[in-house]
């Protein structure tokens, strides 16, 4: 029988440790870009499960594809081959240039093991190379590595002492970071666009710089593409947008339509540091999550499938653009690329009251850093339903723009 909305929000005070600060509304289902709650009201998702649902919701050859795998085999350990993840290895390989695939559970997963592989192939160098730089603003994980690599203060209160040999800089400071290297630079970790701390793009040619340093200390390149990979920017990897190419890059969130799995891949020369026992996984790359993901790897990188990302987010960004001329005095700033865009509000104040307004308004959006307004929906939206969103923005703002 389907519990009420105050009989779910009563259990989960009871049982469930309160680690997020939810929005008070029960999901029960989707289908393409809509979600209908536990009392039918339906709402146009534009965070799209935080950058996940590719795909959108109840995609038929994504539930079929699942459907299958579990009547077939959901699980069995890494001790033993399996399709699935062999032809999942192979297309992210083909995708990104690199050469050796690793599959885990997470986005925090996929990024503890980038730093684990760039530091052990650092070791192999000299012992003593050790330190990897990460960005201010940042936003790589929660387990304690991925949390110090986090670039966030807030994060870190409460948790230490954290692991040593992190250093941050200013994202887009291209002498911050060279003041910062040296010989015993292991690794510099970037998002290639962040996404948390704000939606913060790199300008000019700043990645090709680091790319460029990152070669004269013989330092690994990691991007962090957990939330811009996946076709968000408009090409499968962000990175192919700027003409870099890592050492090592990190997936997860869309990488299986909303099936847990993260990833992380590596050049030739990177997977040597690793042997039998370096690392490993009890669940990462089982037989479901890889047969969701190969449907992810099959339609995503279409180059039509990713024009329709061009296009929509290249209109979604104009129509922005047009709020922020409208509401001078409450948007500061739209940025982003693709279907990962940004619109900075003037200070904080209203960031949750405009989010918890859309939500009344049947629109699902999303405020990070406090006043950036964040949108990551469904790859599949179209214009009209960008119109939609825009104008229940417009009418929810003019509430504020006194």
């Amino acid at each position: 029988m389907q519990e009420t909305d105050k009989e779910i929000f009563e259990k989960d005070a009871k049982d469930y440790l309160p680690v997020f600060n939810r929005y008070k509304i029960v999901l029960d289902h989707g289908e393409g870009a809509y979600l209908w709650d536990n009392n039918g009201k339906k709402y146009l998702d534009f965070l799209g499960g935080i950058a996940v649902n590719v795909l959108g919701h109840d995609y038929g050859p994504l539930v079929t594809a699942i459907s299958e795998q579990a009547k077939k085999l959901i699980h069995c350990s890494n001790l033993y081959y399996t399709q699935p993840q062999a032809d999942a290895a192979a297309k992210l390989v083909a995708l990104s240039g690199l050469d050796k695939a690793f599959f885990g559970n997470s986005g925090a997963e996929a990024n503890e093991g980038a730093i684990k592989i760039a530091r052990k192939y650092a070791h192999q160098i000299d012992p003593e190379k050790s330190q990897i730089i990460t960005a201010w603003d940042s936003f790589h994980g929660r387990t304690i590595a991925t949390l110090t690599a986090t670039g966030q203060p807030k994060y870190h209160e409460g948790f230490g002492p954290l692991p040593d040999g992190f250093d941050y800089v200013h994202y887009n400071d291209i002498e911050e970071l060279e003041s910062m290297m040296s010989e015993k630079t292991a690794a510099v970790m970037l998002e290639t666009i962040q996404g948390e701390g704000g939606v913060y793009t790199p300008e000019g040619d700043y990645l090709k710089k680091v790319r460029a340093l990152c070669d004269k200390y013989h330092a690994l390149l990691i991007f962090d593409e957990i939330q811009a990979g996946i076709g968000r920017s408009g090409k499968f990897f962000a990175y192919e947008k700027y003409g870099v190419k890592p050492d090592i890059v990190t997936l997860a969130k869309g990488l299986a339509g909303g099936v847990p799995i993260g990833a992380f891949i590596v050049t030739d020369a990177v997977a040597k540091a690793f042997h039998a026992g370096d690392h490993g996984t009890t669940f990462g790359g089982n037989p479901l999550a890889c047969a969701a993901a190969n449907v992810v790897l099959d339609t995503v990188p279409k180059p039509e499938f990713l024009a329709h990302v061009e296009a929509v987010g290249s209109y979604f960004k104009q129509q922005l653009e047009h709020l922020k001329a409208k509401h001078p005095a409450l948007i500061t700033d739209v940025r982003g690329t693709g279907l990962i865009l940004g619109a900075e509000l003037a200070s904080a104040e209203h960031g949750r009251d405009i989010v918890n307004d859309c939500l009344a308004e049947g629109a699902i959006i999303n405020c990070t850093a406090g006043k950036v307004l964040r949108f990551i929906p469904p790859l599949i939206i179209t214009k009209e339903q960008v119109d939609t969103v825009i104008l229940t923005l417009d009418d929810v703002l003019a509430k504020y723009d006194k």
